[in-house]
């Protein structure tokens, strides 16, 4: 019996397809291995004050899906 070594298949990536896939798990309630997209354009507030506050830009947050949204706040916390 030979002890091989198996290769490593993101060796080959680009720095970049490393970017996008660095820090990647599994969901941990679901399992799933790929980011859900998240195909809203509406936010819940808590109330008038949390909605100006967001509108503001005083707080971050999620108040329109061109500006921010889940999916896209992953994606940029895995390039940064």
């Amino acid at each position: 019996m030979t002890d091989a070594t198996v290769p490593d298949p993101t060796a080959a990536w680009s720095f970049e397809t490393k970017q996008i896939h660095a820090g990647q798990a599994p969901d941990d309630s679901t399992g799933a291995r790929a980011l859900p997209i998240y195909q809203t354009t509406s936010y819940a507030f808590r109330d008038t004050d949390h909605a100006a506050a967001l509108f503001g830009l005083a707080e971050p947050g999620n108040i329109y899906t061109r500006i921010m949204n889940p999916t896209q706040d992953v994606v940029e916390q895995r390039i940064a």
